[in-house]
């Protein structure tokens, strides 16, 4: 499918709104377009991509059905938008993703994009045959490098996940505090602590929302026998938390009341291995 110069153009400027942060701008002024070209695949999907980053999630869903409903063969859009009803577990999305890197052979984003997808779906294998793909067309490309480390730690290779997220932190692309926190745990699972307590320290700057990183920031560094940073941390915590978050938190206290033996233990078998697998089946 070849773009219509003025679509190219519109697509243009509403992608200049989003590489700015203004999903807001971006969305109104994609609808605008749409009603010159309501059934436009690529208004259709990039508005998807708007709506999504807004916290729409159900709208920006019914964006990308419509996108391939107008039967696309851009792969770079059928990747997008097959990642985008992946979100719902849509069956129609590994179509899209499969066809999008078969058609996109030699684009690393419809590589990794469908790599990503068969490695959170199981297909390690496979998956990771795309994303070592990926990065061999664009080996400074963050979220290519992040998504190997997730392929990797999803296979249990722990010291070639370690590496390839390690990478991911220093690149533009990739979400550094969420990389980070990924990278904390993977290093917490190889005991190696006092890197760990580093990279979950610098997660948690740039996450300070994120009361469960904040919670494994305390264990670490009650674990490495620094209480009073440890008690700061969980207070930070708790500032935040509410539901399970507080249930942790209440917990984390006792562990660390008991020592550091029992803070380490607790963060090594029970928090950290809980908060990897939840983490690794989150595309950020």
């Amino acid at each position: 499918m070849t773009i219509d110069p003025r679509i190219d153009e519109l697509l243009q400027r509403a992608q200049r709104m989003g590489e700015d942060g203004d999903y807001d701008a971006m969305a109104e002024y994609l609808i605008e377009t749409l009603a010159d070209d309501p059934d436009d695949p690529y208004l259709l999907c990039w508005l998807g991509v708007a709506e999504r980053a807004r916290g729409m999630e159900g709208v920006a869903y019914e964006r990308f059905k419509q996108a391939l409903a107008q039967d696309p063969q851009d792969p770079l859009l059928l990747s997008v938008a097959g990642t985008g009803l992946a979100d719902f577990d849509d069956p129609e999305a590994e179509v899209a993703l499969r066809t999008g890197a078969i058609l996109g052979a030699e684009i690393a984003e419809t590589r990794w994009r469908y790599g990503a997808w068969l490695t959170r779906e199981g297909f390690l294998d496979e998956g990771l045959a795309e994303l070592i793909a990926a990065a061999r067309l664009d080996p400074e490309d963050g979220i290519v490098a992040y998504e190997l480390g997730v392929g990797y730690a999803l296979k249990g290779v722990v010291g070639a996940a370690i590496d390839a997220i390690d990478r991911a932190a220093g690149m533009e692309g990739a979400d550094e505090g969420w990389v980070r926190a990924i990278l904390g745990l993977l290093l917490t699972e190889a005991d190696r602590m006092d890197e760990a307590v580093a990279e979950l320290d610098m997660a948690a700057q740039v996450r300070p929302d994120d009361p469960e990183v904040q919670v494994m920031v305390a264990l670490a560094r009650a674990a490495e026998g620094d209480p009073d940073s440890a008690w700061e941390y969980l207070e930070r915590a708790r500032f935040r938390a509410e539901g399970a978050d507080v249930i942790l938190i209440d917990e984390a206290e006792e562990r660390i009341n008991d020592g550091p033996d029992e803070a380490r233990e607790f963060l090594r078998t029970t928090v950290a291995p809980s908060a990897l697998r939840e983490r690794l089946g989150v595309r950020p």
